[in-house]
């Protein structure tokens, strides 16, 4: 069933006046950030359910980013975040990145539903003016949770499915002349692949960044991240260097404990696999650490603190919690039964961890059940590039791969690695981001391989 055509809003405090027959306006916080600027805002009005049917509605955020030059304008790209929970303002702090790769494209960043300037799962605790603001505080929590148990068929709406729905109405709405291409990252890839099964939208193409292992095997799933993230880590160390990592860890009492906030410096270590500059002092934080040393280890959480910042300055851009949990252990963890002990157990070896598995053991919100599109392919796909790093401590490279050969089926399909490449590609390695990108976009020769300066 087809999303319902979207309507636009043009009221609120988003906007700045205008008139209500304008599909984009100024936004109202234009003048914030240099990098908002140049930007405009709509929102959409859609259907609460599409999927599903019934009565009730969401409001869907959007922020554009025109090309910079209309002169030589070609089209759209929408670009999708990754998550599930991560609001568009994730991808604002790449627009001029995003605009190397996309020339001559406007750029499109909605805020998937329940995220951002969307409709929120807990309207009242997520609100921008609320105690945690976008966030919850701890107060909140309780409330949230409890408006969820208490309108079960609404938060059963907030499915991987009907935000595929969402987008798919949001191209079609705010189409305009020329291409139109979809960027998704991470989450966002399972997304813009449902989508193509359930609205598929007429596209030019696809950039699938830090593709998600087929949905049907769950050994890649969240459940597991630990493992994942574990392999890549060890792939990281020398024999020598795992086994200083491991007497490290044997230390009792530890060096670390009074430094380093939460005291997990396995679940710190997996952390810093995100950003491969941070992955390259863990040799050297584990050799300072033995010797009785914490100034690195003080300078790194430092650095990771910054670049947090610098990555997340607007107040939208904090992920929502809450979606976080209803997605992720409704959809991406086959194991109901997850428990403390069993996340424990199965983390008793790892050099490095992930919290995910523990967020998603004994979840205390109302789940939903998958649909019949889950671990399903679409039946067809535009011309598609996959671009993915070896190195990849979220989205598995193997699994990228496993999910890539089935895709390759149903449409054109190009594969790029990014040699020791991490998560986030236009973070991580943004020269080979731009480089292929670009080359995908003026149908060019793409390279299998591509190792960041």
């Amino acid at each position: 069933m087809a999303a319902a055509p979207a309507s636009v809003v043009a009221s609120g405090s988003r906007f700045h006046g205008e008139p209500a027959s304008a599909p984009f306006a100024p936004c109202a916080d234009s003048s914030s950030d240099p990098s908002l600027a140049s930007s405009r805002c709509a929102v959409a009005e859609l259907p609460l359910d599409p999927a599903g049917g019934g009565e009730g509605s969401v409001e869907v955020f959007v922020r554009r980013f025109d090309a910079a030059d209309p002169g030589t304008r070609r089209g759209q790209v929408w670009l999708v975040a990754g998550g599930p929970g991560e609001p568009g303002a994730s991808l604002y702090p790449f627009i001029p990145l995003f605009r190397r790769a996309f020339p001559g494209h406007d750029l499109l960043v909605p805020d998937h539903r329940g995220t951002g300037d969307s409709t929120r799962l807990c309207p009242e605790q997520e609100a921008a003016d609320s105690a945690g603001g976008y966030g919850l505080a701890d107060a909140e929590w309780g409330p949230c949770i409890g408006a969820l148990y208490a309108d079960p068929a609404r938060t059963r709406a907030f499915n991987i499915t009907n935000a595929a729905h969402d987008l798919s109405a949001l191209i079609g709405r705010f189409r305009e002349p020329g291409e139109v291409h979809v960027y998704g990252v991470s989450y966002g890839t399972q997304l813009v692949l449902r989508m193509m099964q359930v609205a598929p939208p007429g596209l030019d193409g696809l950039v699938l960044d830090g593709l998600v292992p087929p949905e049907s095997e769950s050994q890649w799933d969240l459940g597991h991240r630990t493992r994942i993230v574990d392999a890549v880590g060890r792939a990281t160390l020398t024999p020598v260097q795992g086994e200083r990592y491991a007497q490290l860890l044997a230390m009792n009492p530890a060096t670390w404990q009074t430094v380093l906030p939460g005291g997990d410096l396995r679940q710190f270590m997996g952390m810093l696999l995100n950003f491969p500059a941070f992955r390259a002092r863990i040799p050297a934080l584990v050799d300072s650490l033995l010797e009785g040393r914490t100034d690195l280890l003080e300078k790194t959480i430092e650095d990771l603190r910054q670049e947090h910042a610098r990555l997340t300055p607007y107040p939208q851009s904090r992920p929502s919690l809450p979606l976080v949990m209803l997605i992720s252990a409704s959809e991406n963890n086959a194991r109901r039964d997850l428990s403390a002990e069993m996340v424990a157990q199965e983390a008793k070896e790892a050099l490095f961890t992930s919290p995910i598995p523990g967020f998603l053991a004994n979840t205390s919100l109302p789940l939903y059940e998958r649909d019949r599109y889950f671990g399903r392919t679409p039946a067809q796909l535009p011309r598609t590039l996959v671009i993915h790093g070896t190195l990849d401590p979220n989205t598995p490279y193997s699994g990228a791969r496993a999910h890539a050969q089935a895709l390759a089926s149903v449409g054109e399909l190009h594969f790029t690695t990014i040699t020791d490449g991490a998560h986030m590609l236009p973070l991580v390695a943004p020269g080979c981001f731009v480089s292929v990108v670009s080359a995908h976009m003026a149908r060019a020769v793409m390279p299998g391989y591509c190792t960041e300066p």
